[in-house]
């Protein structure tokens, strides 16, 4: 039985084997990485300079803009100088600070979503109440729990995970750290405490998960109630950015880890990989910016400001 420590770097998979392939992975991934850190740095600027956007929705919003840039951060940019250099390796310490950084992003930002579907469900179907069940400091403390559940979630992971003993080598078949990787190294009579650990997680993530179902039943029984179309339309408005991006989340994380086991390949595993870890974290300000009236008019005079400085 090899131990873990006896491990002082991990091979991680390449996305291709050719110096060409090589490098446009690198130029695909450098795009989509300057394209999130740009859109979630535009929000998170536009959020805190413009007072009319210092509301419970945009605080949130915020937040989630810092998870996003964290979490494609912790990933994108290690597999970006592994291509570059045409290296696969990966450090102890480094794995383990991606292994710890991707739960708290991840962990966080599921836990900032059930936080947003409860500002949407105030707003909606509690409006009277929206400024005291939903005032500055309360907000903060809500950021602040989701913020500390995600870092004590993910130092316990992250601690159980790393005190199993590894007996399969040191390849890991992703382009970045993952749990389940680092199961299929595992000794096969070592993992079943970590196992329990992943159902208690899931059990948490179901809680979450019906939470913000429950939430979005009682929203939309109040929203067709709603006598204007106008009005209807508006309340859907505020709405649709967060469904699309709880659903965007959820579903290629239980596509990643739900899956039957004869569907798995390297090839598709590294898909749906990119499709969760990567994906969102550029795509969800789009999709908050894309409806948003205010957001927009924030951003352009963000854009305006900057090209004045720049004359």
């Amino acid at each position: 039985m090899s131990n873990r420590s006896s491990f002082n770097e991990f091979l991680l998979l390449t996305f291709a084997d050719t110096r060409e392939m090589q490098l446009l992975h690198f130029s695909l991934f450098l795009s989509i990485y300057l394209a999130a850190l740009l859109s979630n740095g535009l929000i998170i600027t536009a959020v805190a300079c413009d007072h009319h956007l210092h509301t419970p929705m945009y605080f949130f919003l915020f937040n989630l803009s810092l998870l996003d840039l964290g979490s494609i951060s912790t990933t994108v940019p290690k597999s970006m100088a592994n291509s570059l250099w045409d290296t696969r390796a990966i450090s102890y310490s480094g794995w383990a600070a991606q292994v710890f950084l991707l739960l708290f992003f991840f962990s966080a930002e599921y836990s900032l979503l059930t936080v947003m579907a409860y500002d949407r469900f105030v707003a909606i179907c509690r409006p009277l109440h929206y400024g005291t069940l939903l005032g500055s400091r309360a907000c903060v403390k809500m950021a602040a729990a989701v913020w500390g559940t995600g870092f004590l979630y993910a130092l316990l992971h992250t601690v159980n995970t790393f005190s199993l003993p590894l007996c399969e080598g040191n390849v890991v078949e992703q382009f970045f750290c993952e749990i389940p990787q680092i199961l299929k190294l595992s000794c096969s009579d070592s993992y079943l405490r970590e196992v329990g650990v992943i159902v208690v997680s899931a059990c948490l993530v179901f809680g979450c998960f019906v939470f913000i179902v429950l939430s979005y039943v009682q929203i939309f029984t109040v929203v067709l109630r709603i006598p204007s179309e106008q009005g209807r339309h508006k309340a859907f408005s505020t709405c649709l950015p967060h469904l699309a991006v709880v659903s965007l989340f959820v579903s290629t994380l239980m596509f990643a880890y739900l899956k039957p086991p004869s569907m798995s390949s390297p090839a598709l595993d590294l898909v749906v990989a990119v499709l969760y870890s990567v994906v969102p974290p550029a795509v969800n300000p789009l999709i908050y910016s894309m409806r948003n009236k205010e957001l927009k008019e924030a951003l352009r005079k963000l854009v305006q400001w900057v090209q004045y400085q720049h004359q």
